[in-house]
Order: C-alpha cells, then sequence, then structure tokens
C-alpha cells in the first residue's frame, strides 16, 4: 500500500524571514534619506520623500525614528561603519594602539581623508554641516551625536599614550586632539586648501613635536 501523501497545511509553509525584511528596509531608508539630502537639501527632504524613494511606508520610518534628523545621523554612522569595515578597520568603534601613537593617528586620519572625499559621504555631510550652521538644534544633536563620540576616541587614545609617557602629563587630550583634527575640519569645510595623506601626516608631526616630553 503506497504510503498516503501528507497535506501541507498552513503552518507548514516558511515563514518570512521578519529580521531580514527589516533589514533592507532600513538599508533603504538609509539610502534614499543620504541621496536626498545631498539633492535637495537639508530643509527640503521629507520623511515621505524618503519613504517614497525607499519604497518604504511613511509609518515604517515613524516606527523607528522620530525625525527626518534622527533617520539623517543613523544613516551617517552606518556610512562610517560600513567604510571602516570595507577598509579592513578591524578596531571600528576605536582608535588602535599599537604603541606608535604618530602612526595610529595618521593612520586614522588617513582614513578621514578618503571619507571626506568619498562622495556618497561628502554630499550629504556638507548639506547636514551647511544647515547645522543655521539650525541650532540639528547643529547640536550633529555634535552630541555624531562628532562627540569620534573625538571621544580621540582623546581615549591620548590619554594612553600620557600613560605611556608619549606624551606631557599636564596635556589635556580635549584640546590636543583639536590641533590635528580642527584644521582638517576647517580645510574641507571651506575648501582653504587641498586635504590629502601628506597633510594630515604632516599636522600629526607636528602637533607631536609640540606635545611630546620636553
Amino acid at each position: 500500500m503506497a504510503a498516503e501523501k501528507s497535506i501541507p497545511t498552513p503552518t507548514d509553509k516558511p515563514h518570512p524571514d521578519v529580521s531580514r525584511r527589516s533589514q533592507r528596509s532600513r538599508r533603504a531608508i538609509y539610502d534614499a534619506a543620504l541621496a536626498l539630502v545631498s539633492e535637495v537639501g537639508y530643509p527640503r527632504t521629507t520623511i515621505e520623500g524618503i519613504a517614497a524613494r525607499a519604497g518604504v511606508g511613511k509609518q515604517t520610518i515613524y516606527r523607528w525614528w522620530t525625525s527626518k534628523a534622527d533617520v539623517l545621523l543613523e544613516a551617517f554612522l552606518d556610512l562610517a561603519d560600513q567604510a571602516a569595515r570595507a577598509a579592513g578597520d578591524e578596531h571600528v568603534g576605536a582608535i588602535p594602539d599599537t604603541g606608535d601613537l604618530a602612526a595610529d593617528l595618521k593612520s586614522v586620519l588617513r582614513a578621514t581623508v578618503d571619507e571626506l572625499r568619498d562622495p556618497k559621504f561628502e554630499a550629504p555631510s556638507r548639506a547636514l554641516a551647511a544647515e547645522g550652521v543655521v539650525n541650532e538644534k540639528l547643529g547640536r544633536e550633529f555634535v552630541t551625536k555624531l562628532l562627540e563620540p569620534s573625538l571621544q576616541l580621540y582623546v581615549d587614545r591620548l590619554r594612553s599614550a600620557q600613560e605611556a609617557g608619549d606624551l606631557r602629563p599636564e596635556v589635556d587630550p580635549r584640546i590636543a586632539l583639536e590641533l590635528f583634527v580642527s584644521p582638517l575640519a576647517q580645510r574641507w569645510l571651506q575648501y582653504t586648501g587641498p586635504i590629502s595623506h601628506e597633510y594630515t601626516d604632516t599636522l600629526v608631526d607636528y602637533a607631536l613635536h609640540g606635545l611630546a616630553p620636553r
């Protein structure tokens, strides 16, 4: 007697991978937000526009974020993370400590130059930076959520250099980091000169000459 074939029931059907679908939607929203702010600027970028570009419902965005600023800031963090991983950086979220402070700083700043010159990053970043000058709330969010966490990584690395005796003990790491970070930011934002690996290497050399123990 032939074995009876089982009749599939609704519970036998494969369940959709909700987490994968959510991740695809989130990625589409990131890409749409960054593209729109590059094309039309921050003021004209809307949740509705992001949703339409991403092919999702507006309610999907509001389920995860409360404002377009939150969407864009998270998209930027994701973009930076992707860039670091694509470059093979195993120290995402930290500045490496190889024992050679100059080499570590030069490595991170070279990667920063590459990111600043990448059109995917540069266009939306300039749009947000410009808006942050006239929109105090956005500017503060940009600094608090995006810039300060990055600067804290420099503070941590400089403090470890102090503990190793590579920097004078009285140096304030939060001020010291501005010797190489701020000139790069000014050149990039105001087009006061070209940015390159050679430029940031020189900044590090000049800064550490002044910060090293006497």
